[in-house]
C-alpha cells in the first residue's frame, strides 16, 4: 500500500549520532543511520562520517528523523527543525510539494537525489521549512 508520513526532522552540528542515540534511549525503537559517505553526498573528510540521515522508529509508530548540518552550511539552534513528508505515494507527495512551495521559497527543487529517491526542500509562505521525499523504485 502507498503511504505518506509526516514527522519532525531535526538538524544538528556534528552530534546527530549522539542526539539520536539519546532519543532512542528515551523513546525506544529501531534507529538506522546513513553517513554522508554512505549516501554518496560526502564533500570530503570533514563530513564523511557525519550523519546524512537518521531515522528512529519507535514501537508505537512515532517517527523522528535527523541529520548533521554539512560544514560551511549555516546552523542556528532554534530554527534547526523542519517537517518531513515522506513515503511512496508520489501523486500525493507531489501535490503537497506544489501547494507548500507556492508563494514560498524553494531551497532544493523536487528531483531525483543521489541516494535514489526524489527529494526537495522548501520554506512555505509562513516561514515553515518542509522536506519532501518520495521513495525510489524498489525501496
Amino acid at each position: 500500500a502507498m503511504t505518506t508520513r509526516l514527522n519532525p526532522y531535526l538538524n544538528f552540528r556534528d552530534d546527530a549520532r549522539q542526539a539520536m542515540e539519546f532519543y532512542q534511549s528515551v523513546l525506544g525503537g529501531e534507529l538506522t543511520m546513513t553517513t554522508f559517505k554512505d549516501g554518496g553526498m560526502s564533500q570530503g573528510a570533514a563530513d564523511a562520517n557525519l550523519v546524512m540521515h537518521a531515522q528512529l522508529e519507535a514501537n508505537n509508530g512515532m517517527l523522528l528523523m535527523a541529520s548533521d548540518t554539512p560544514p560551511g552550511t549555516e546552523f542556528k539552534p532554534g530554527t534547526n527543525i523542519s517537517i518531513s513528508l515522506s513515503g511512496t505515494d508520489e501523486k500525493a507527495l507531489r501535490g503537497y510539494w506544489e501547494k507548500l512551495s507556492r508563494g514560498g521559497t524553494v531551497a532544493m527543487p523536487l528531483e531525483k537525489a543521489p541516494w535514489g529517491d526524489t527529494f526537495g526542500m522548501c520554506t512555505d509562505k509562513f516561514g515553515i521549512q518542509w522536506l519532501v521525499n518520495i521513495a525510489g523504485q524498489g525501496s
